[in-house]
């Protein structure tokens, strides 16, 4: 595996989403490009959620053969910051995963639009569905 499996994220998306429960409405923008040298690929999110606006970049590479994954630094505009990692399987299904949340994100086959299932836990064992997203590409 190399950095050029992150192609299958790049580009600009227009983001869709709810949250579980309390159904909070989650719209905006994603963007991923990559940083000149192909190293790593830069994650951009500016949305709302609800009333909040949230914005955050998170930085994704290079790959790491020992862990068969690509790290993930991520911080965002209200001061947190945090690391996951991501992996892919044989069917093209992404994972990122942290100590306190992980994401499955499928990408259609024409690369035009991707779905994403958030999961949150509080004690590192048991996961809660948090809120699921809806990416298109936009031109």
């Amino acid at each position: 595996m190399t950095n050029k499996q992150l192609d299958a994220l790049a580009g600009h998306w227009n983001s869709r989403g709810t949250t579980v429960g309390d159904a909070v409405e989650i719209s905006g923008t994603d963007a991923y490009e990559w940083l000149a040298g192909g190293h790593f690929l830069v994650h951009r999110v500016d949305v709302r959620m609800g009333e909040e606006k949230v914005e955050a970049i998170e930085m994704i590479g290079p790959y790491d053969p020992d862990s068969d994954s690509w790290p993930m630094r991520a911080f965002d505009s209200s001061g947190n910051y945090g690391t996951m990692r991501a992996t892919v399987d044989d069917d093209g299904v992404w994972t990122f995963a942290g100590e306190t949340e992980r994401a499955t994100l499928r990408i259609a086959r024409d690369g035009g639009a991707m779905s994403a299932v958030w999961e949150r836990t509080e004690d590192g064992t048991t996961w809660s569905h948090w809120m699921d997203m809806a990416f298109t590409k936009s031109a």
